[in-house]
């Protein structure tokens, strides 16, 4: 209990800062300015015999026959079944930032799709990246850093840390292709809300249009503000930069109860209120137990020496009071009449709950 109160304590000093101004970079992105995401099919190799066993993944030997091809080497046709060891299939996956230019690197993911052990101490070949439109945007290749590894021992035991068949290569990829955005184009940019609501919307527009003039920014809806931009793009760029750095306190969120059945981790929002309800918690605790006596009959009776079974049942019921919740109760009463019975996160999700049903919770009630 006492980790429950200092947590709550925490987040009651948060919500007593009141809604707090936020730059409005941290609010809004602009339509076009997004990541791309790139992906990829390539061999990595120089494996230390950890790599794909290829009798159960034909795709590694055709994969690898498709590159010696490349190089005008021609494989023998009774050659036979190959043993691959040191040379693993892999997926490539990264994401191409905005405004990226041809010769910049970025950073690549490479995870094993056969059953390589382990990726440790291999080098990825060349290999392009492409969109979803399927033009190649960057091209891969490095050697991989790899944070978990695998080991085993000749009696068949095995332990293994981490995720050796993944691993990253930091600058792994070089962009070949831009990835046009738009920003330089039309008389106007639109922002789109991290969070659509409709007063952060209204406070952004006010903001806006009291910097720089009314009209210069609309709300299109509860997630969109169109502003009006410089055609020249140098021009265009200075603006945004005194755009983004512009304070807005943004709306407050809707109330909400976020539960996680499985961590019993539970997070009550700042606007969370409860109706005119009352509440009761404690818990039965029933005990069986099961002892033996001996049955000894009376001299002479002619009875028989017999072991009977005596079972004692015992029922105790804590004793918790009854707290009542009056109309508007704020997250700081509603917490501390919680604590008062001594309720536990799990007592206290069965509490949220059956407020909820009751229809005296006026929150939305998440469960994850």
């Amino acid at each position: 209990m006492s980790g429950l109160r200092l947590f709550i304590g925490l987040l009651f000093g948060l919500v007593s800062l009141g809604v707090q101004a936020e730059r409005l970079k941290d609010l809004v992105s602009i339509q076009g300015v997004r990541t791309n995401q790139l992906v990829g099919y390539g061999l990595v190799v120089g494996l230390n015999g950890t790599g794909d066993q290829t009798t159960q993944t034909p795709f590694t030997i055709q994969t690898f026959k498709n590159m010696l091809a490349q190089f005008d080497i021609q494989l023998p046709t009774n050659i036979g079944t190959i043993q691959l060891k040191n040379v693993a299939a892999v997926s490539i996956h990264a994401d191409l930032p905005p405004f990226a230019k041809p010769g910049q690197v970025i950073d690549i993911t490479v995870s094993s799709i056969g059953n390589a052990k382990s990726l440790r101490g291999g080098s990825l070949l060349m290999t392009p990246l492409r969109g979803i439109d399927g033009n190649v945007y960057a091209i891969a290749q490095g050697n991989l850093v790899v944070g978990g590894f695998d080991a085993g021992g000749a009696d068949g035991s095995r332990i293994t840390v981490n995720v050796p068949s993944a691993g990253r290569i930091p600058s792994g990829a070089t962009v070949e292709r831009p990835v046009p955005s738009g920003f330089e184009q039309g008389s106007s940019l639109v922002l789109n809300l991290n969070r659509p609501d409709f007063t952060t919307a209204k406070n952004i527009v006010d903001q806006i249009n009291d910097l720089l003039g009314p009209g210069v920014a609309q709300a299109l809806d509860g997630g969109s503000i169109r502003v009006s931009a410089p055609a020249n793009v140098n021009q265009r760029v200075d603006y945004l930069s005194v755009l983004e750095n512009l304070e807005v306190a943004p709306g407050q969120a809707v109330a909400k109860v976020i539960i996680n059945s499985r961590t019993g981790t539970i997070v009550i929002g700042q606007n969370v209120r409860v109706q005119p309800a009352a509440v009761t918690h404690g818990s039965l605790t029933v005990t069986i137990s099961e002892d033996t006596t001996v049955s000894q009959p009376n001299p002479l009776s002619g009875g028989q020496t017999a072991v009977v079974p005596r079972s004692r049942v015992q029922a105790e019921q804590e004793a918790r009071p009854m707290f009542k919740f009056a109309p508007g109760v704020t997250l700081d009463e509603i917490v501390r009449a919680v604590n008062q019975v001594g309720a536990a996160p799990g007592d206290l999700m069965a509490i949220l709950e059956a407020l909820k049903q009751a229809g005296a919770l006026q929150a939305d009630l998440i469960v994850i």
